[in-house]
């Protein structure tokens, strides 16, 4: 007994050992970097011309064909109710959207598209992350590589422009500070934190429970910013969250 307990004490400490060498060793991959300087490029020149509305529902419909496709490629099957739960969830997003929807111009609604589709794959990527921080840190320190195509994307679109989205002296070093503490710091979080519920969730699951973020985004406008609650936000958000809790405890069919 004396020499099992101490084999398995042995074990554990060297499979312990293994895993923190593992953790350590986690330092993201280019694909996810990639995938996270195109969905920023292409979702902030495309919201130049789109509505909001119109932005978000082109921008998470891609998403959620990307995530669950690539989910039932992976042989996540999904059982009735989730399906109907599902429908239900996006057309309570829709229907919380399309007031502020107009129709789009092609290239900006192609881009948002492609940004949706960079976003899903990024998201994809997080169910194989050990280490959700150490992860996020090295994909932002990899999209460093990006600023000069940033740049010159910038400037060629401020001459499309005729240079009416920014001006130079409008800029200041305390916007600058607070835009670089918004990607960073912000941003930065966020995707850690979602890097840390990528692996406990299916493709499925993840895709569906992101329809909460414009329901959380527009609660927030109403504690913080004081906006006014509208009856089609209650009605939206009702049906949005309550379609995503019954997708959740609903268990898929094997």
């Amino acid at each position: 007994m004396a020499a099992q307990s101490y084999y398995l004490r042995h074990r554990k400490l060297r499979l312990s050992h293994s895993f923190n060498e593992e953790l350590l060793s986690e330092r993201g991959n280019w694909l996810s970097s990639i995938s996270l300087v195109i969905y920023a490029l292409c979702f902030s020149i495309a919201y130049v011309e789109l509505e909001t509305g119109t932005g978000a529902l082109i921008l998470f419909s891609a998403v959620q064909l990307t995530m669950i496709g690539w989910g039932i490629y992976k042989k996540e099957t999904l059982s009735h109710l989730q399906w109907i739960a599902f429908v239900i969830a996006i057309t309570g997003f829709v229907y919380l959207m399309l007031p502020s929807a107009s129709m789009p111009s092609l290239l900006a609604a192609m881009l948002m598209a492609i940004s949706g589709v960079a976003w899903g794959i990024y998201s994809i990527r997080g169910k194989t992350c050990l280490s959700p921080l150490r992860a996020t840190g090295f994909n932002f320190i990899r999209s460093l590589l990006a600023i000069p195509i940033l740049l010159v994307t910038g400037f060629i679109y401020q001459n499309i422009m005729d240079g009416q989205l920014i001006h130079i002296d409008s800029i200041t070093m305390e916007g600058i500070w607070l835009a670089c503490a918004s990607g960073a710091i912000a941003s930065g979080i966020g995707y850690s934190i979602w890097y840390m519920a990528m692996p406990l969730l299916k493709n499925t699951q993840a895709a569906v429970i992101q329809l909460c973020v414009p329901v959380l985004a527009a609660l927030l406008g109403v504690v913080i910013l004081s906006e006014p609650i509208t009856l089609t936000f209650m009605i939206a958000s009702t049906v949005i969250l309550s379609a995503v809790l019954v997708f959740i405890l609903n268990k898929q069919p094997y």
